[in-house]
């Protein structure tokens, strides 16, 4: 029972000096799953603050597991490859954990992206436990597909609404 009374005050001790977005400079590095219709697969991103409240970034997915009827299937319309399964998107951030001051260690980050597959935007939340270590969750949905005719099932890939959550890092 003294450990865990221990641990637990080492930790509320640790989680108390972290801090979910810094300002100018803050690196955040973030890797989790994808999870979408047909598909699901890792999630990495990587955000540079370059104002008080904006970020900049890249963010990278690409599907592990794809549903069984996309797989390796006779008709080409509906095979996922490479290009279908992999999506990279440049983002920009408005980081607004200090704008309505929830608590320090708390992000709320609504966002746009630019990818391969479409424009989009996102609603991400980040919470930290130690300075260096918490959780994020990110919603994502698409705007504008580059694609304007009908999409195959292997073309709504990345192109619908998903849903990341993991780990994020301060580096």
């Amino acid at each position: 029972m003294k450990n865990l009374i221990l641990l637990l005050t080492i930790l509320s001790f640790s989680a108390a000096s972290a801090q979910a977005y810094k300002g100018q400079g803050d690196n955040k590095f973030q890797v989790g799953a994808n999870l979408q219709d047909n598909g699901s697969g890792i999630n990495v991103s990587y955000d540079y603050g370059i104002g008080e409240n904006i970020s900049i970034g890249i963010s990278s997915t690409y599907l592990l597991g794809v549903d069984d009827a996309l797989k390796n299937n006779e008709n080409e319309d509906l095979d996922a490859n490479f290009d279908n399964r992999f999506d990279v998107r440049f983002r920009f951030n408005a980081n607004l954990g200090n704008v309505i001051n929830i608590d320090e260690n708390f992000d709320l980050y609504p966002g746009l992206s630019l990818g391969l597959k479409n424009f989009g935007g996102h609603l991400g939340a980040r919470y930290f436990f130690t300075d260096g270590f918490g959780i994020y969750t990110e919603l994502n949905a698409p705007f504008a597909k580059y694609k304007s005719e009908t999409l195959t099932a292997a073309e709504t890939l990345h192109n619908q609404f998903t849903v990341n959550l993991g780990a994020v890092f301060n580096l």
